[in-house]
């Protein structure tokens, strides 16, 4: 399937990486982005039990129409053996954990050139999404989305942040609403700097009860049943008032 544009992919909900019965609930939830998450959902000692796994649930993604994800490790951990496992499974989307830096998006797009061109798939098919979980990455966020023409949008991931930035959690999240706010501004510039034909920032806030790793119940309970530990990270949001101009999407995790 054609992978839709990111405007349309209203839910994006992180998975555990080792676990089938936690991909068939993902699949099975609803949302419309799935990311399988190598990092912080995986442990260590079962990330080449979950690489196994990484061509059965994007085979799933395409059956059910699904935005296929996965979220691997930074280049210079098990980054790069997390890559090849990813490659070969062909996902619409590969996420980088802990963006900062253009240099990052750099090295991330030369290695999946590189695995394109060894397995016959199209160049530049398959985007990059920039997770930024630090006060640098929020704030450098439009050098970050200027690093490689793969992005199409940022996540901004809340609980790292916050943890990043020793913000008291509350359950409004106005401790993050500056940073929140920022981040859509950067997005927004950083897509008009380029004149790339992507479409507008969309916005959105945490919702309430929310936590790290966790989501509201009624998109992820069947997740959470079979013992995938998912969470939401594009809640039920508002759109920006309607602009004929178009810019880098960017969500709050």
């Amino acid at each position: 399937m054609a992978i839709p544009d990111p405007d349309l992919r209203r839910t994006w909900i992180f998975g555990a990486g080792a676990g089938r019965a936690a991909h068939i609930a993902m699949v099975d939830s609803g949302a419309d982005a799935l990311i399988v998450d190598l990092e912080d959902f995986t442990p260590p000692q079962r990330r080449g039990e979950a690489r196994e796994l990484l061509e059965r649930f994007v085979q799933d993604c395409r059956t059910r129409q699904r935005v296929a994800a996965i979220r691997i490790n930074a280049l210079e951990a098990d980054g790069m053996t997390d890559l090849a496992a990813a490659m070969r499974a062909r996902p619409d989307v590969i996420a980088y954990p802990m963006s900062s830096s253009a240099a990052q998006m750099h090295a991330l797009h030369a290695a999946m050139t590189h695995w394109e061109a060894s397995l016959d798939v199209a160049a530049d098919s398959t985007e990059i999404l920039p997770v930024c979980e630090t006060a640098l990455g929020v704030v450098d966020v439009r050098a970050i989305a200027a690093g490689s023409a793969r992005i199409r949008c940022a996540l901004l991931g809340a609980e790292d942040l916050a943890n990043d930035l020793c913000a008291e959690r509350g359950a409004d999240a106005v401790e993050l609403d500056h940073a929140r706010r920022h981040f859509v501004l950067e997005a927004r510039a950083a897509a008009q700097g380029a004149g790339d034909g992507t479409a507008r920032v969309r916005h959105g806030r945490r919702a309430r009860g929310t936590h790290r790793r966790g989501a509201r119940r009624r998109h992820v309970a069947p997740t959470q049943r079979a013992k995938g530990r998912c969470r939401e990270s594009d809640r039920r949001r508002r759109a920006p008032r309607a602009s004929k101009r178009r810019g880098l999407r960017a969500w709050m995790g």
